[in-house]
């Protein structure tokens, strides 16, 4: 009997889904450590290559590891189909060039990550395609800058690092009267606290490198859409340009996903723990997190996610030399631009992660010097606390 899995509950989903099993019936997934596949006959590949029978073809194209990903991060996103990538940055220029060309226009938030500010600002009108950049909370300015021309939105909410928020069925709207296509990147929500395909997205983008692996093991990105867009616009590009996901990769990604569920639990509630603790305390001069009242833009955290989020963020007084004093008094906490981690990360963006976009534009977009950014992990949420005090004491 055909199991209905769609049906399943998220729990069930994210340990079971896209399952495939050999003749040997293992109970964990196999890894398949090829990079290409043998016909039992010519006449078998031609009917594969034709596409009237289905099967693996080659690695670049896809394996069993990527299609029981695929499978069960589509059953966990509630999307049609998915592609994985090697990294996140793949699946961000992969989503946008297999449908952009010359003459086309972009509007994308104006605080993103700065690769992704890199590709929309720098890379796009080197193929002649137009961009405009956006304030999250400014309506006014996302009607103004989506027209008839623009072909892609795209935004990240939270955004990183200051975990600004876009209404996400706001912009939605805006884009279906246009025949504009929305993509989000979910990343700092996490699959689990925002769905934006429920909210009129046309594409949700992750790096799997944070907490869907969740334990700094891998690099990795996912697509997610509709059917018709993965296989006739997406997939050309991908099988032609190379960016697909490696076996290894794909199966740690597979285990990671039986745990996801209760990790991000734990990460927001650590998170959360943190936030309140930091919101009023003296040497902390701004605090930025979707999940407190103080939140510029909690009204739309309360429609359109579920919990604040592991993420925090916020700015110390006293700039760039207290931050660096606070990250050096830190001793459970890590200092690395990576995030989603089991272990708890501070970041200092304005130097690392958003370095390159200078110090104007860091400006324009609210990274100080201060702001310091936490990947709250699952540690004992009092050792984080007790941390974190002592180091602002520091």
């Amino acid at each position: 009997m055909k199991k209905d899995k769609k049906h399943w509950k998220l729990s069930t989903k994210l340990v079971r889904g896209g399952r495939l099993t050999s003749q040997f019936g293992e109970t964990s997934e196999a890894l398949f450590l090829n990079s290409a596949y043998s016909y039992e006959s010519a006449e078998a590949a031609e009917a594969l290559f034709a596409g009237k029978i289905e099967g693996f073809k080659y690695g670049r194209y896809s394996h069993p590891n990527l299609a029981m990903l695929e499978e069960r991060l589509s059953l966990m996103e509630g999307a049609e189909a998915c592609v994985v990538t090697a990294s996140g940055m793949a699946a961000v220029f992969a989503a946008l060039m297999c449908q952009l060309k010359s003459g086309d226009h972009v509007v994308a938030s104006k605080v993103l990550f700065s690769s992704c500010h890199y590709i929309i600002t720098q890379i796009l009108p080197r193929f002649g395609i137009s961009t405009t950049l956006v304030e999250g909370d400014d309506m006014a300015g996302w009607r103004k800058a989506i027209t008839r021309k623009t072909r892609c939105v795209f935004i990240e909410t939270p955004a990183n690092p200051t975990l600004e928020l876009v209404d996400i069925a706001f912009v939605a709207a805006l884009c279906k009267k246009t025949g504009t296509q929305l993509i989000i990147d979910n990343v700092f929500a996490t699959p689990l606290l925002q769905h934006p395909l429920q909210l009129g997205a046309d594409v949700v983008i992750y790096s799997t490198t944070k907490h869907i692996d969740g334990q700094g093991r891998t690099l990795g990105g996912a697509i997610l859409g509709k059917r018709k867009f993965i296989n006739e616009t997406l997939m050309p590009f991908v099988r032609h340009t190379g960016p697909h996901m490696s076996a290894f990769n794909a199966w740690l990604l597979l285990k990671s996903l039986e745990t996801l569920e209760l990790r991000v639990a734990k990460h927001c509630d650590n998170a959360e723990a943190l936030a309140k603790l930091l919101e009023n305390h003296p040497k902390v001069g701004r605090m930025l997190y979707p999940g407190l009242k103080s939140h510029p833009q909690y009204a739309i955290a309360r429609k359109q996610m579920s919990r604040g989020g592991p993420m925090i963020a916020f700015e110390l007084k006293g700039g760039k030399k207290a931050a660096f004093r606070f990250m050096n008094a830190l001793t459970v906490f890590d200092i690395s631009n990576n995030l989603g981690n089991a272990k708890s990360i501070v970041t200092h963006p304005a130097s690392t992660t958003h370095a390159s976009l200078g110090g104007a534009e860091l400006k324009r977009i609210g990274i100080g010097d201060g702001l310091v950014r936490l990947s709250v992990g699952i540690e004992d949420v009092e050792d984080l606390k007790k941390d974190v005090l002592n180091a602002l004491e520091g």
